[in-house]
């Protein structure tokens, strides 16, 4: 094979890589790389400096191909539409009738909804019709909202000695648990008892569970055997739902902190410091990281360095950053949703009846929203935040757990249970989007 081959083939086999940072098809790439080889293996008969040059330009792009795909997977999990239209008639399809639900919004998988109760009770249902599948009773009082996945429900409690953690003798005793409960039958499949309960929220990420405490600790679990993989103290109290992207993790503090943790070992990369506290999950863009805090503000910072990029202020304190689209949805306590542009314009602003703790349920096109003291589940139109839909829960809203959709099926959390709403039987399902 001649040099003019050789460079041929090289620069054709760069492009196909280059490509792969775009959104080219993953079917068309790999296709695009077997003729490649197909080339090569007709244009050359020996192995050389030519073949060497080869392998390592083909390790690269099979890597490249691998890591796209993962991304590729992550963001198509991360975006994916909620086969449920806020934007259509949904009506009463089930109820779970309890008296002990709390401030905790409920996990749950594909199939399955996990209900936190007091009294350290977790339920299982199904979501299409509410079907029990089983009741779990881990002793003490839930602290944190659990998470799910296939194998199971993941849940965080606490013992009645209070967050001083110290016995009537006045000796330290562990008050926190984490546990793993089996999907099928909510049997505990591991357990670890931890210094001071968990709060917030669970957050499952990489086979790891990630969580912050009370006592100003975060941590990283195995989520197959619950063995610690790391932790990292920062000694202020937690109280926020982590999240993981790009090998990082993000997580809100009690004393006005974002902080950025390296994931695979708990170390602190970054911390870029608010006025307010930090609870909601953050929501990621290229590059950048949005977030609300207590201070009133909406905040948009380099994921890299935690470098300040924009600020915007609301009238009251910011509990959720949604992205929506090419957009950021935001809840303050003033009353008002708001939608910002990623650059930090501000597109629309609606007044709802109330204030708002939990975080909206969205999806391609709507968001739902839960105003404490209205008996009124709201759904905004993303497009101008329009009110387009009522979801009546037949209550006033006392709770600051977040509504959830499990496939055609939207949750809400009440003082008196969980509902479940959906469309009419023999309404058309909504339309999927275009890929």
């Amino acid at each position: 094979m001649n040099a003019s081959n050789t460079l041929q083939i090289i620069d054709e086999l760069w492009i196909i890589r280059l490509e792969m940072n775009n959104s080219r098809s993953r079917a068309t790439i790999g296709a695009q790389l077997e003729q490649m080889l197909t080339l090569f293996k007709n244009r050359t008969g020996a192995v050389g400096l030519v073949g060497i040059l080869f392998v390592v330009l083909a390790s690269l792009l099979t890597s490249g191909l691998t890591q796209s795909n993962a991304q590729g997977n992550s963001a198509a999990e991360a975006t994916a539409t909620p086969r449920v239209d806020l934007l259509q008639p949904l009506t009463l399809n089930w109820r779970h009738a309890s008296s002990l639900t709390l401030n905790l919004t409920p996990a749950s998988d594909e199939e399955r909804v996990y209900l936190p109760l007091s009294g350290g009770t977790i339920v299982s249902v199904m979501a299409a019709n509410g079907q029990l599948n089983w009741r779990s009773e881990v002793g003490g009082e839930l602290s944190a909202s659990p998470v799910a996945d296939e194998r199971g429900v993941y849940v965080a409690s606490e013992t009645g000695t209070g967050e001083t953690g110290k016995s009537e003798t006045g000796a330290r005793r562990a008050t926190g648990a984490l546990r793993a409960l089996g999907r099928e039958g909510g049997v505990t499949q591991w357990m670890r008892t931890l210094a001071m309960p968990l709060r917030g929220s669970l957050t499952l990420g990489n086979g790891k569970l990630f969580a912050g405490s009370s006592d100003g600790k975060v941590y990283a679990f195995d989520s197959k055997s619950g063995e610690a993989r790391w932790s990292y103290d920062y000694g202020e109290p937690f109280n926020s739902q982590p999240v993981v992207s790009s090998s990082r993790v993000y997580i809100g503090s009690e004393d006005g902190n974002l902080l950025a943790l390296d994931e695979s070992n708990g170390k602190l990369l970054w911390h870029y410091k608010t006025k307010g506290a930090v609870r909601g999950p953050v929501a990621n863009g290229n590059d950048v990281v949005y977030f609300g805090s207590g201070d009133g503000y909406v905040y948009a910072v380099n994921a890299s360095s935690g470098r300040l990029i924009w600020r915007k202020r609301t009238g009251a304190g910011v509990q959720a950053v949604v992205r929506a689209g090419e957009g950021l949805l935001v809840a303050s306590l003033d009353n008002f949703a708001y939608k910002f542009s990623l650059a930090g314009a501000r597109l629309w602003k609606r007044r709802l009846t109330g204030r708002i703790f939990s975080q909206p349920f969205v999806t391609q096109d709507a968001a739902l929203f839960m105003p404490l003291s209205s008996s009124d589940g709201v759904v905004l139109e993303l497009r101008d935040g329009r009110q387009a839909n009522l979801l009546p829960v037949g209550e006033e809203i006392t709770t600051s757990a977040s509504p959830i959709g499990v496939g055609a099926v939207v949750l809400l959390t009440t003082e008196h249970g969980l509902l479940a709403f959906s469309q009419p039987h023999g309404t058309a399902p909504p339309k999927q989007a275009t890929p």
